[in-house]
């Protein structure tokens, strides 16, 4: 499996770590912005990104989830509970499957980017 998405324990949260400028993920964003002019893969359009994807397929997985992207990451987290570990390995499952699929990743920013609300 790649090791540019993962789920990580940290206090009282679970964590979801997403290395955006990992060679794939990067490769992937190239061809989103490609699609759409604003779809800057940066870790802030990531979690714009997911913010929407999130609210269409499964909407359950953003009730508690906390971005904290950065340029070069994304970061979500979630209050430490055993429902929420699974909705963290849920949300790295979709993430993985985003970039392993690029161009599903770069079909739903060309149908659907004027509906995000990037960065």
């Amino acid at each position: 499996m790649s090791d540019y998405v993962s789920v990580f324990r940290y206090g009282d949260n679970v964590g979801i770590s997403f290395d955006v400028e990992a060679e794939k993920p990067f490769r992937v964003g190239e061809q989103m912005n490609a699609a759409h002019e604003m779809a800057y893969m940066n870790g802030y359009n990531w979690a714009a990104l997911l913010d929407w994807y999130l609210a269409q397929r499964d909407p359950a997985l953003l009730e508690g989830l906390e971005h904290d992207p950065e340029a070069g990451s994304y970061a979500g987290y979630y209050h430490l509970t055993p429902e929420n570990e699974a909705k963290a390995a849920k949300v790295v499952e979709l993430i993985r499957a985003l970039v392993e699929d690029g161009e599903e990743a770069c079909r739903l920013v060309r149908e659907h980017g004027d509906d995000i609300e990037w960065d």
